[in-house]
């Protein structure tokens, strides 16, 4: 039997992405995602609901994350579900939570305070490189957006 396992969410960060490191030195950051649903009910009144999401990212895109994403900025993040469970310490059940590893990043609208969110950004993918081309669902790789130029200096190792 064949298994899928894929997400691919646009939302915007709810909290300013959290930076560690493995002791082995690999990054990985959490961010939380809030993802907006908009519809009309069979009254024609328009209903919303919000679902807020983990998201896990590993190595250059989590240090990318961390350095150009901030609460509030619009991402879209492709990627997959993972459930972690453990034991709650306080009441001694098991607990569960799905969270979203992700593999694509791209940054999407502006990184300035009051940007207007539109227009594309940079992306980055953890995915490995085959010998076959990838088709990319979120468009054609764009300029990076992600800072002001004047924050860029030229020796710095941009990889978008």
């Amino acid at each position: 039997m064949a298994n899928l396992n894929k997400v691919m969410l646009i939302g915007n960060l709810t909290r300013d992405p959290e930076l560690r490191h493995t002791p082995k030195g690999t990054a990985v950051a959490e961010l939380g995602l809030a993802i907006n649903r908009v519809w009309n009910n069979d009254q024609g009144q328009k209903q919303e609901e919000t679902t807020f999401v983990d998201v896990t990212l590993w190595g250059r895109q989590a240090e990318l994350a961390q350095q150009y994403l901030g609460k509030g900025r619009s991402v879209y993040i492709e990627g997959r579900l993972q459930l972690d469970t453990w034991d709650d310490k306080e009441t001694g059940k098991k607990r569960s939570k799905l969270r979203i590893v992700g593999e694509v990043m791209q940054f999407l609208g502006s990184n300035t305070p009051g940007g207007n969110n539109s227009g594309g950004g940079g992306g980055y993918s953890d995915r490995p490189q085959s010998s076959a081309p990838q088709q990319q669902s979120s468009g054609p790789r764009q300029g990076a957006t992600a800072a002001p130029a004047d924050e860029y200096q030229e020796d710095d190792d941009i990889p978008f």
